[in-house]
């Protein structure tokens, strides 16, 4: 009787361990197998921002670690946008960002370990859209600076052909006035040039009569 209430004790013991066991790895299977993946990222991929923000955070399913933070930013030339270190704080890794960077498409690549050992990377993309200068002449105004070039030029012309008549007025003026004072001089020498030949012959007339 002993002996097969021993048995019996086994008996059960083995039907109600080995499920229990079972059950115990099938609730450890998931976990040990998840993987850690990125949940959400600022800025988001694929996105278009108006600036640059001042720094991109990526947020994980999963703790980080400080020591195994490994993300890049390189702005539309290929040169990195970062200006300091990744940061990490519980889920969240972050990184500073050179707010000087120019507009375009930026890629951020990231390769980071989980405080349980789960490495995880990827890259994606977003763009900075070009700011618009309004202190940038518009195509109207360059027109019309352009067209004001050739019409203070054409007054200037104007102005300078103006004094030139002006001069040459002037001139004639003086030329004018000129020719009628040698007519008078010219005259007046005939006058005494007729004069002086009627008296000579006045002169000889007188003569042959005595």
């Amino acid at each position: 009787m002993y002996v097969t209430d021993r048995r019996a004790v086994r008996t059960a013991a083995r039907v109600l361990v080995l499920p229990a066991a079972l059950a115990a790895l099938a609730t450890a299977a998931p976990r040990a197998a998840a993987h850690t993946d990125l949940d959400t990222a600022s800025p988001a991929a694929d996105s278009a921002r108006a600036e640059l923000p001042p720094r991109i955070t990526l947020t994980f399913s999963d703790p980080m670690t400080q020591k195994y933070a490994k993300v890049a930013v390189t702005d539309p030339n290929g040169k990195s946008a970062a200006t300091d270190e990744p940061e990490v704080s519980g889920k969240e890794v972050s990184l500073a960002l050179d707010p000087t960077s120019p507009a375009g498409r930026y890629t951020v690549g990231y390769r980071v370990v989980s405080a349980d050992g789960h490495p995880v990377s990827g890259s994606y993309s977003f763009t900075v859209e070009a700011a618009s200068d309004s202190s940038a002449p518009s195509a109207r105004e360059t027109e019309s600076e352009g067209a004001a070039v050739p019409r203070a030029a054409e007054e200037a012309a104007g102005e300078t052909a103006a004094d030139s008549t002006d001069g040459e007025s002037s001139g004639g003026e003086s030329s004018g006035g000129t020719v009628p004072v040698l007519i008078v001089v010219g005259a007046l020498a005939a006058a005494v040039a007729a004069a002086v030949g009627a008296y000579v012959v006045r002169r000889r007339r007188a003569r042959h009569g005595d």
